[in-house]
């Protein structure tokens, strides 16, 4: 009797510690499904050249601390990775709140979609909440970049561009980035 409570007690606690060690996201998760479409209501940068490159969208604000901080991150793999990813910060803020934050500074392509079109898509709760899309337009990584144990790092993105950035032979995707009254015609 005593070694099955204590089997019991053991599995319940190595249970909880697994569970404790799940990625958390704040929003619904599409890992391993195709990306959705873009939404963007107006470029604050030039439009990226997606095609046939790794994409990382950035959902941010202004006022959000923690996207202040991956800010610095996703400019560290623009300058790192430049050459096979596109970064694309969106904010659901305006046009004014966006070209007046200076500190950080983007160094990335930036778009603002005040409705929050494909945020609410995405029913996301918490910011920042990065996605990261294959070539193929596969959503490869999900999440709050900054979660500690689930962080996405230079070693995630080398990762992910070996398994996942051959193109060959296939058609290279090209993110879809559309004004709001594309979508709406569409």
């Amino acid at each position: 009797m005593k070694k099955s409570a204590l089997t019991i007690l053991f599995i319940i606690v190595i249970g909880t510690a697994v569970q404790a060690q799940e990625k958390q996201i704040w929003a619904k998760s599409i890992s391993g499904q195709p990306a959705p479409a873009l939404v963007v209501e107006k470029w604050l940068t030039p439009q990226p050249d997606t095609d046939g490159k790794f994409v990382i969208v950035d959902f941010w604000a202004t006022w959000c601390s923690p996207c202040r901080v991956a800010i610095g991150e996703l400019d560290k793999f623009h300058d790192e990775f430049g050459d096979k990813l596109v970064i694309i910060g969106i904010s659901d803020e305006s046009e004014a709140d966006v070209r007046n934050m200076t500190d950080p500074k983007i160094n990335y392509s930036v778009a603002i979609d005040t409705e929050g079109r494909t945020k609410k898509d995405l029913q996301v709760t918490g910011i920042p909440h990065v996605l990261v899309i294959d070539p193929k337009g596969i959503v490869r990584w999900e999440g709050f970049p900054l979660l500690n144990g689930f962080e996405l790092t230079d070693r995630v993105l080398k990762n992910l561009f070996a398994k996942y950035g051959d193109t060959s032979g296939t058609d290279s995707f090209q993110t879809v980035l559309e004004k709001p009254d594309q979508a709406a015609s569409q």
